[in-house]
């Protein structure tokens, strides 16, 4: 996954708006205009499209690290400038404040089976015998379940369904 898409669908699962982002940005001391926001955000095929850095991706996590958990005292922390699969998994982890068991739910909401053992490796550090790299598609069904799981409040009720019904 490239770092404008992860950008993309994470706007997308919190229904952030353009106005929004540059609040996440600033909240880990990077000032962005909307031009740039926009720019990210642009579909991959539009030639319009900016690359979206490591270092600004893990700065945005880092905002929504402090947007969705609070502030942390003293210096922040510094943007990774390489990000990978598993780093970006640990930041949304942290962020959302989920256990296992909340993760293991939310990617069976995208149709994903995944083991405890299995999630716990991709939290592991690099160099330890348990560690695996975090695949696209493990991250793109954690983004997808995200997805679900934080707009299905929105979702209206399909027309012609009634709300509440007598069947037995």
């Amino acid at each position: 996954m490239t770092n404008n898409d992860i950008l993309r669908r994470i706007r997308y699962a919190f229904d952030f708006d353009d106005s929004k982002m540059i609040v996440l940005f600033g909240a880990a001391d990077l000032d962005v205009t909307r031009e740039q926001v926009s720019a990210w955000l642009k579909k991959d095929d539009d030639p319009a499209l900016v690359e979206l850095g490591h270092s600004e991706l893990a700065t945005f996590l880092n905002g929504l690290i402090n947007d969705k958990r609070g502030r942390r005292e003293g210096l922040q922390p510094k943007p990774e400038k390489h990000l990978n699969n598993n780093i970006v998994f640990r930041k949304l982890r942290i962020a959302l404040n989920l256990k296992d068991d909340e993760i293991i739910e939310i990617i069976t909401l995208a149709g994903r089976r995944l083991g405890k053992a299995e999630l716990s490796a991709f939290f592991r550090k690099p160099d330890h015998k348990h560690y695996r790299a975090c695949l696209d598609q493990v991250l793109r069904n954690f983004l997808t379940g995200i997805s679900l799981k934080q707009r299905a409040d929105k979702q209206p009720e399909p027309p012609g369904k009634p709300a509440f019904t007598w069947e037995r």
